[in-house]
């Protein structure tokens, strides 16, 4: 597998599986501060890449100030319009995103290569299983539909001495998903981007990408990942997260444990976990955190994380290497809690 470079980001072999999101609004031409500082929170919980719709030549150029002061490398999703494209390469985008299913005839598409290969920027081919070209739509093997789309497309690329491509072949039926880039990856070298697409909200598209997220990344298949969830950004960078570790292909981080609370439970575990979530995640730390409810489940159950906090009836424990270390009400959590992360 080759290696490409997204902004800072190198994807492919011996670099760790980054995780991608999509931003869910329009781009407008006000001040983008509140957004820079939504974006810096998405880097925060560990978001690599992030990528946005460019519809228009006014969104192409809101998204390429934008690209001058993000804090993550941003990547121009195009349908429809090789213009978009010309466009966003005159600003510092990291990444092109093109459809081969709608992105118009072979000559614009060689445009859009050339100017990319000037500025240095990669491109993604991204396939989707919903907007194959018109005479691979309805084809009796779906995978197989995804991957020719994907090779005519590379051929225009390798044609004009392009390597500098990654290739995504999504679709909203995880089988088709999983097959289609367990075929590809067999014979070709071009790094994968993984996902299915249209998943469904939180619950639902989580699981569609788990299963299949997960059993190609413990083939070794995948140099990057998008969750793709009808949900926040925020959901999606911790889903691929998981997954990642889960898969292990992930990066050192903290992982939290915490049971599902019952009847038992004196310790509002899911308040705690509201409170902390984003906290611990973006903390750069690789140890384990427990957050329990009472003392069935930690620190019995939980001795083996790095710290933890459950319920002692009316009270609290917070426990380190399975002891205890401080009995507390449970208005002192937050700030017992957290005096105790810090000496770790």
């Amino acid at each position: 597998m080759r290696v490409v470079k997204v902004g800072k980001v190198l994807l492919g072999p011996g670099y760790p599986v980054a995780v991608q999101t999509m931003w869910k609004e329009p781009l407008g031409p006000g001040d983008p501060g509140a957004l820079l500082v939504r974006i810096g929170r998405l880097k925060a919980l560990g978001c690599d890449i992030l990528r946005f719709a460019a519809p228009d030549l006014p969104s192409a150029e809101i998204l390429g100030r934008l690209a001058r002061v993000s804090p993550l490398p941003l990547v121009a999703d195009i349908h429809f319009d090789w213009r978009i494209a010309l466009r966003c390469l005159d600003f510092p985008i990291a990444k092109i995103r093109i459809n081969p299913g709608n992105i118009g005839s072979r000559a614009k598409v060689e445009e859009v290569v050339r100017k990319a290969s000037d500025r240095g920027v990669p491109i993604r081919i991204g396939v989707n299983g919903g907007s194959l070209p018109q005479d691979l739509r309805g084809a009796a093997d779906p995978a197989g539909a995804m991957i020719s789309a994907a090779e005519r497309e590379m051929d225009v690329l390798e044609t004009l001495g392009f390597k500098d491509y990654l290739v995504s072949m999504k679709s909203s039926d995880m089988r088709a998903t999983l097959e289609a880039n367990r075929r590809f990856a067999a014979v070709h070298d071009a790094p994968l981007h993984l996902g299915v697409t249209e998943a469904g909200p939180l619950i639902p598209g989580i699981v569609k990408n788990a299963i299949a997220l997960h059993s190609l990344l413990s083939e070794g298949i995948g140099a990057t990942l998008r969750v793709s969830l009808s949900d926040t950004p925020e959901n999606e960078v911790l889903a691929g997260r998981e997954i990642l570790a889960a898969a292990k292909r992930g990066r050192p981080g903290v992982n939290i444990i915490s049971c599902p609370r019952c009847g038992r439970g004196g310790f509002d575990v899911h308040g705690f976990l509201a409170r902390w979530q984003d906290r611990l995640y973006a903390l750069d730390r690789d140890i384990t955190v427990a957050v329990m409810g009472c003392a069935v489940n930690g620190p019995e159950e939980a001795r083996h994380a790095d710290i933890g906090i459950t319920g002692a009836g009316d009270r609290a424990v917070v426990f380190r290497g399975g002891k205890i270390v401080r009995t507390i009400s449970s208005e002192e959590a937050d700030t017992v809690f957290e005096e105790e992360l810090s000496r770790l």
